[in-house]
């Protein structure tokens, strides 16, 4: 936390509102990370903070707190925030009407609310009790550490990241189906992070049946452990499966057709089942995205198996990709193509799904790729 000494600049004091809301990724899911940063006339920092767990305070509140807790007063003081400041009763009280009780002059807001419960109401009652907005400063970088928030209230479906991990040939498995470990412990341990972020992990039947994964966050540490979504077409998720062994998740199982006595022995172990078939007898991937969003997903994780991942990227569900790429030739193997294109290879080059690069890091020995399908983020 910053010191109520520091002076800072307009630039800096939206910088460590920021700063405050990507502390709240992993915190704040079903809702935005927020950010909020109190700041005198003589930019003197009276109190900072982000947004809590569902059902606590945003990040207006937080900071309102403490600059009580810092002994400061805040009337006549300009609030810092990440997004225009909540003027509904949802899970807690509107953060409008928060600044405003605190005598706040003015507020600079880095981007409208896309709920449609709030969506520019925040920003007129702050006008309407005299307080001064500015809304911009930030913009891009809120709208991006928040990508699910948006996507869910604008596009009503989550955002959905592929994780991918390879060889440098493009190899995600052996023939025999061996993958682990293709990429290096900082790369999984970066996987967990973003694990992390998201409101849920995506997988399909057959990874469970094959590896019986866990899909937790372990690597690193988490105040909330994402819900789980498995593609089980015909209720074959064992019931013994090591996903049902985190307490604190739920476990929500989309298949296309309702086996009693296979369903009765999941739900036993708390597992929600929907039926959501499509014309092929398969699980409807949209309808599932749509469902998930109305649980209140707003980043989806995904790792599955290449027939999952081949379906989610030739129905057009699929967002972006997170892909690790290891220093490694391993030759004849499961590849990425098989992805993408399980029907068979293009004949054209105007077929090829078009990306473009977010970021490229290095991660130990390891190389880690954000890569967007184009024109995606349009909304």
């Amino acid at each position: 936390m910053t010191s109520s000494a520091d002076s800072l600049s307009p630039a800096d004091a939206m910088g460590l509102a920021l700063s405050l809301a990507r502390q709240a990724s992993t915190i704040a899911p079903p809702n935005p990370a927020v950010g909020c940063v109190l700041i005198s006339s003589d930019g003197m920092v009276l109190g900072a903070g982000h947004t809590q767990r569902a059902g606590g305070p945003h990040g207006e509140v937080m900071a309102l707190r403490d600059a009580k807790a810092r002994g400061s007063r805040v009337a006549g003081a300009t609030a810092y925030v990440t997004l225009e400041p909540c003027s509904h009763h949802g899970r807690t009280g509107p953060c409008c009407d928060a600044l405003i009780a605190a005598g706040v002059r003015k507020v600079v807001a880095s981007i409208a609310d896309p709920n449609p419960l709030v969506a520019g109401q925040g920003f007129e009652r702050l006008r309407a009790a005299g307080v001064e907005v500015v809304v911009g400063p930030g913009a891009d970088e809120t709208r991006e550490l928040n990508i699910g928030f948006f996507s869910r209230m604008v596009r009503k479906m989550p955002w959905v990241r592929l994780k991918i991990a390879a060889s440098l040939d493009g190899k995600t498995a052996l023939t025999n189906g061996v993958s682990q470990w293709i990429t290096s412990e900082a790369a999984r341990t970066d996987g967990h992070a973003w694990r992390a972020r998201a409101s849920a992990v995506l997988t399909g039947v057959g990874t469970l049946i094959e590896d019986d994964p866990r899909l937790d966050v372990r690597l690193i540490q988490t105040p909330r452990q994402p819900h789980l979504v498995v593609v089980d077409s015909h209720l074959q998720t064992p019931a013994t499966a090591k996903i049902f062994d985190i307490p604190e998740r739920k476990v929500w199982i989309y298949a296309a057709h309702r086996d009693e006595a296979k369903a009765s022995a999941l739900e036993t172990r708390g597992a929600s089942i929907t039926v959501l078939a499509n014309a092929d007898g398969k699980v409807d991937l949209g309808a599932m995205l749509r469902d998930l969003a109305v649980r209140e997903v707003n980043e989806l994780h995904v790792e599955a198996g290449h027939k999952l991942n081949g379906s989610l990227l030739r129905e057009g569900w699929v967002d972006e990709l997170l892909l690790y790429l290891a220093p490694k030739f391993i030759g004849e193997g499961i590849g990425m193509a098989n992805h993408a294109f399980a029907d068979g290879p293009l004949s054209t080059l105007g077929g090829a799904l078009p990306l473009e690069f977010r970021s490229f890091d290095r991660l130990g020995p390891d190389l880690r790729i954000l890569a967007r399908i184009s024109g995606r983020d349009a909304f």
